[in-house]
């Protein structure tokens, strides 16, 4: 192939990283980014000497991560330290007890669920049960529709049949398991992101299995590190950057793309990746009318000083509304960073919310910084939670990674089956492929 002229559309997480291994396979890269700072729900939020993840605050197969800096540049450990955590999340579930969920270990996972027996059965096994269940499943999808660009015309029978389902998690977990903390566990993850369960495939439970397989990992401070390091590897590599710069269209020219219409004149083009949501841009905008973006929960993050709780990383609250408290941000001496988000029946504050919980830091509160689900929208170009599922044709309604517009790809949250940075860094990673080197 020859040198291509690339222009990248969001400069998120997919768009960072696309921008990144597309410079590395030789190609002429420009990225737009109608913020005035990269890293979309990466960046970080700061007020008063606090600091806080903007969105994700951990990250599951960090393999995928390791892939991009090595496939780029430097290695990532010459970049940023990226650590095991010990613990997934803390779970209080209504009837007072509590499950510590550890990360990347099968064995602690099943002492776990025992501990939590109360005549309900033999918890720890049926929790491995399920999730022994889904390694065959992550094989499938892992060859054939995760590590490589899928085509249903060539897709080996038992991707099929998997992405084909009928069966929605909501049955599955409902079949697996009698214990109802066990299907709160296993729900947690599509259940904070804004799915309805009778609309997410059961194969999605494989979401247990990277847990307890590869753990959780996290970067010391917070990782918006890994957006910042990104940023600076795009500089290496040579992509032009342009803030501040929106991208209203993708310019056609017999059905096919050649150029990025913004508001300071239009940019020409051989290729563009897509990495926002393509509700945004009239030329793909009619390819996604059977897909809905899922809507960001409430968000609250608050600096705090005085005796407060001790709490671990990540506490799931459940109930209706369900409350998270993540305690990983930065703050000053005698100080913590905390980040609420809640979801449900939300119908007062959330530290009033927090408190009924008995969690009550009303009276620490030193700093306070609010987001709604349309702040988040609006913050990062669309949903930062991707696609809302709704059953199993949405596989086929989204977009990644490629389009039906001639010369477009796409990449990032609304690209990928899952949200977080590991299916976003794989998107990146089959756009990469399908353009292909210079």
């Amino acid at each position: 192939m020859t040198e291509l002229r690339i222009v990248v559309i969001g400069g998120g997480f997919g768009g960072l990283a696309s921008a990144a291994r597309l410079a590395k396979l030789g190609h002429q890269v420009t990225l737009l980014e109608r913020s005035t700072s990269l890293g979309g729900a990466l960046q970080p939020i700061s007020a008063d000497g606090f600091t806080w993840d903007a969105g994700p605050t951990t990250t599951l197969l960090p393999a995928v991560i390791r892939d991009l800096f090595r496939k780029t540049g430097r290695p990532l450990e010459r970049e940023l330290e990226l650590e095991p955590l010990e613990l997934i999340r803390e779970h209080r579930f209504e009837d007072r007890t509590v499950l510590r969920l550890p990360s990347g270990s099968r064995a602690a996972q099943i002492a776990a669920f025992d501990q939590l027996g109360d005549g309900a059965g033999d918890l720890g096994a049926s929790w491995s049960a399920y999730v022994d269940a889904h390694s065959e499943t992550w094989e499938v999808l892992r060859r054939g529709y995760l590590e490589q660009p899928w085509d249903p015309a060539l897709s080996p029978r038992e991707l099929t049949d998997l992405l084909g389902s009928r069966e929605m998690l909501h049955k599955r977990l409902r079949r697996d398991f009698k214990d109802e903390r066990l299907r709160l566990v296993a729900s947690h993850p599509f259940v904070i992101d804004g799915h309805d369960l009778r609309n997410v495939p059961a194969w999605m439970g494989v979401t247990s299995y990277l847990e307890q397989t590869f753990g959780a990992w996290t970067v010391p401070g917070g990782l918006s590190a890994i957006g910042t390091a990104l940023a600076d590897r795009l500089a290496t590599r040579g992509v032009t950057v342009e803030l501040g710069t929106t991208a209203l269209d993708i310019v056609l020219r017999d059905g096919r793309a050649v150029g990025v219409r913004t508001a300071n004149g239009d940019l020409d083009a051989d290729a563009v990746v897509c990495a926002i949501d393509p509700r945004r841009l009239p030329a793909l905008a009619g390819s996604v009318h059977r897909t809905m973006p899922a809507i960001p929960p409430v968000v609250a993050h608050v600096g705090l000083d005085g005796d407060l709780p001790d709490l671990p990383h990540e506490v799931v609250l459940h109930g209706d509304p369900m409350l998270v408290v993540r305690t990983g941000g930065t703050a000053p001496e005698g100080g913590a960073a905390w980040t609420i988000i809640g979801r449900g029946r939300l119908a007062e504050d959330v530290l009033r919310a927090l408190a009924r919980h008995k969690v009550d830091v009303r009276t620490h509160v030193v700093t306070r910084i609010d987001r709604s689900p349309r702040d988040l929208v609006d913050a990062w170009g669309g949903s930062p939670l991707g696609v809302l599922w709704q059953g199993r044709a949405t596989v086929r309604d989204r977009l990644g990674p490629t389009t039906p517009v001639p010369g477009v790809y796409a990449a990032g949250a609304h690209a990928t089956p899952g949200s977080g940075l590991p299916f976003v860094g794989l998107s990146a990673a089959l756009v990469a492929q399908e353009i292909g080197p210079a």
